[in-house]
Parts: structure tokens; sequence; C-alpha cells
């Protein structure tokens, strides 16, 4: 049913063009959420990943 309103507005070979280049968009988005969290502060990510929480004890 979505794929024949799909064909109607954008059309087929469109569609087809996005399919091969969705693996692609997830590689480069994966490769972009790391390389955000490696030059932000990534210590602040990590404190929600329960096995690497207890290793940043603040000194305080």
């Amino acid at each position: 049913m979505v794929q024949k309103i799909l064909n109607k507005i954008i059309g087929a070979k469109y569609i087809a063009i996005a399919r091969t280049w969705v693996p692609n968009m997830v590689a480069w988005g994966t490769v972009g959420g790391v390389a955000l969290i490696h030059f932000t502060d990534w210590r602040l990510v990590l404190d929600y990943v329960p096995y690497i929480r207890g290793k940043f004890k603040s000194d305080e």
C-alpha cells in the first residue's frame, strides 16, 4: 500500500536509487555519530552505559 503511494508521488526509479543508498547512509550516519561523541564530551555520553559508568568515579 505504501509502495503504491510512493510510486505515484516519487516514482519507481527514485525509490530504487534510494534503496541502494540506504546502507551507505546508515554507515556514514554511524561514523558521524561516533565522531560526534569522540570530539565532544564522550564521558557524559558514556556515563549512561552501565558497564563503563563505574570506571569514571568522580574525585569529589
